[in-house]
């Protein structure tokens, strides 16, 4: 898989159209469809701003882990104690084996319990 088609999978996983990823990247939508279809190559900057704002990782992007063993919509913490956690460490483990639309049901999960965390003020982010 190539970085536009990265990019595709993880916008299109935040229901984001071309137009909405261009404009929080800072690009007008001709120059984000050629980046999409491989026309266009980014920039280091342009890749790190991806990066934040799709929530991912540079690695991930420059295609450094295959699909079946990265993390792609985790963003790297500097606070490494959380991943600390047995449970935690099979659970992600065992989700590598995921396919694509079961790993977006886990992600779409755990979001929801983050949202409802924090809703019952039990968040920490």
């Amino acid at each position: 898989m190539k970085i536009g088609e990265r990019i595709v999978l993880l916008r299109e996983r935040k229901n984001w159209s071309q137009k909405d990823l261009a404009n929080k990247v800072g690009l007008n939508t001709s120059v984000m469809n050629r980046i999409e279809k491989g026309k266009r190559p980014l920039t280091d900057s342009e890749i790190l701003k991806f990066s934040e704002v799709l929530e991912t990782t540079t690695d991930y992007l420059l295609g450094r882990y295959s699909q079946d063993k990265d993390s792609s919509n985790i963003k790297e913490s500097s606070n490494t104690d959380e991943f600390n956690d047995p449970d935690l460490q099979i659970a992600f483990k065992d989700a590598t084996d995921f396919s694509e639309e079961a790993r977006k049901q886990a992600i779409d999960f755990i979001k929801y319990l983050k949202e409802k965390e924090k809703r019952h003020g039990r968040g920490n982010k």
